[in-house]
């Protein structure tokens, strides 16, 4: 490890997450070397979802600054250089920039629900999916709004490529998350051109001085060369000045690409979970849907592959919260239990509870919740008085409601566009407490699901191989090749199938889930 790190026979891999930034440093076969990570909060001001940029350098340099401790204290080495760098974030998005590169208007990130009418509206002139947080949405609606800042655009990126632009200079994405900007053409592995036409005659009639083409970034795919770590932008990475600028940059990616990289799970008829503050479900499509979805997503894999995504704006926001409240009751008794073991207490308590949650009913949603129709949402907890109200089910429910929505959207792809599956792996967070929302899962899908050792470390992890990929691959050695050679052969790991008693459960759930909805849309209107 320690010459590995030495002859910079490494890559470096860094996420934005919605509450962590984690940076993953692997060695030429993509074995963890170091970690470092920031923890930090969305802000909601003036309506909008938002991270302001002193939050995102300041964590981006504190998580460098961690990771360049780990090194120092594993190894005794100083971290000057590595092989290669991949930035990747939370897709989607707004970040709006003039011709002296300054944001425009505060960063808008995926969890603003307030693109309606732009999606809508570009759904019905693409006849192709629009979700409310693809960046091109949050353009379109600030044209709409007649917002005084869209005249000056100069450039409009994602928070991934905003980070590599200001590393490289490059104002490029990888196809992946390039393809939660604007739809993406997966014959040309480049946005879709007929639909980039459509979008300029739409606003001919606002006589902007620039055409969609002049403000978009440009599209790569993986493995190819995205620019260089600038002098300055390694002195704004690693403010002590020890890294070295002249390290090659992979393109920067969405969550999405990096969660399916790292679950291997970029194959035709395979697909991942990633669940953490959001969940969302990426399939790998065999063939074109035969319809038009509002809840299902099409972007791409890091290759250009057509996916299908069901994205879910809420996930463990609300265990986490309920989850700090028996640490509160754990201090207040002078118990030193740590926040580990609490949550794998928690966690497996719930695998007792009865298989429907005893007729407890939870929602998630801390924001609005697009596959159900929410444009706000409120956290709500819902009982009757003949409910089986013990500890296990109330954990159970929390756990159960992460996933409500998620299931609501992957039965369309499932039972109406009779999509098939033939793997399904977990990734993120939730899935740390080994066996509980892995099993809760495949009752949810009623199909096996897979996490691998390497699942809490995620999307950092997934990025450091796609920049690993990028100068390690051999001539003409596909992405998908390189995985299962260099990276899962032998990856040891753990299988969850349904068990009928459970896979019952949670349909007994969904039922209730799917009516019970008015009563989180009364708490919407009334509270």
């Amino acid at each position: 490890m320690k010459e590995a790190i030495l002859n910079g026979k490494t890559a470096l891999g860094i996420e934005f997450g919605s509450t962590r930034i984690k940076a993953v440093l692997v060695d030429a076969n993509n074995n963890l070397i170091a970690l470092g990570s920031h923890s930090w909060e969305n802000k909601y001001e003036n309506g909008v979802w938002t991270y302001s940029l002193d939050d995102i350098w300041n964590g981006l340099q504190d998580c460098y600054a961690q990771l360049a401790k780990d090194v120092k204290e594993k190894y005794d080495v100083t971290l000057t250089t590595v092989g290669a760098i991949g930035f990747s974030a939370m897709m989607h998005g707004y970040m709006a920039f003039n011709k002296a590169g300054e944001l425009l208007v505060p960063f808008r990130t995926w969890r603003n629900t307030i693109t309606e009418e732009a999606a809508d509206k570009l759904t019905d002139l693409f006849g192709f999916n629009i979700p409310q947080r693809w960046s091109i949405a949050h353009l379109y609606q600030a044209i709409l709004n007649k917002e005084e800042h869209v005249k000056d655009i100069d450039f409009f990126t994602t928070l991934a490529g905003y980070i590599h632009w200001k590393l490289t200079g490059e104002k490029v994405l990888g196809v992946g998350e390039a393809s939660g900007m604007f739809p993406i053409d997966s014959d040309t592995k480049q946005f879709n051109v007929d639909m980039m036409g459509k979008f300029n005659a739409a606003i001919a009639s606002e006589s902007f001085s620039w055409k969609l083409e002049d403000i978009i970034p440009g599209v790569l795919v993986a493995g190819d060369k995205a620019g260089v770590l600038t002098d300055e932008g390694a002195k704004l990475l690693d403010v002590s000045g020890n890294l070295k600028g002249g390290i090659p940059l992979c393109p920067p990616e969405g969550d999405a690409g990096t969660g399916m990289v790292a679950t291997n799970s970029i194959a035709v008829r395979t697909g991942n979970v990633s669940a953490g503050t959001s969940v969302f479900a990426m399939i790998v499509l065999e063939k074109a849907l035969k319809n038009v979805h509002r809840e299902i997503d099409l972007v791409t894999t890091p290759v250009g592959d057509a996916v299908a995504m069901v994205h879910c704006n809420n996930c463990s926001s609300d265990i986490n919260a309920w989850v700090n409240i028996f640490a509160e009751f754990a201090k207040l008794c002078g118990s030193d239990i740590t926040m580990g073991q609490i949550y794998e207490s928690l966690y497996k308590e719930a695998m007792k509870g009865d298989k429907d949650c005893g007729g407890l009913m939870s929602y998630n949603y801390f924001s609005g919740e697009h596959v159900t129709g929410f444009e706000e949402g409120r956290p709500l907890f819902v009982r009757e008085v003949n409910s089986n109200f013990n500890l296990a089910n109330f954990m159970r429910v929390t756990l159960f409601t992460a996933f409500g929505a998620l299931k609501t959207g992957l039965d369309i792809l499932l039972k109406e566009e009779d999509v098939k599956i033939d793997s399904i792996f977990g990734h993120g967070g939730l899935f740390t407490t080994k066996g509980v929302c892995q099993k809760i899962l495949a009752a949810a899908i009623n199909a096996p699901v897979s996490v691998m050792d390497t699942a809490s470390e995620g999307g950092a992890w997934g990025m450091a191989i796609l920049a690993s990929y990028m100068i390690n691959k051999k001539d003409g050695e596909a992405l998908d090749d390189y995985l299962k050679a260099n990276v899962f052969a032998g990856m040891t790991g753990s299988v969850e199938e349904p068990d009928p008693e459970d896979v019952k459960g949670y349909d007994e759930f969904i039922k209730k889930y799917s009516k019970g909805l008015a009563v989180e849309r009364a708490a919407v209107q009334n509270i």
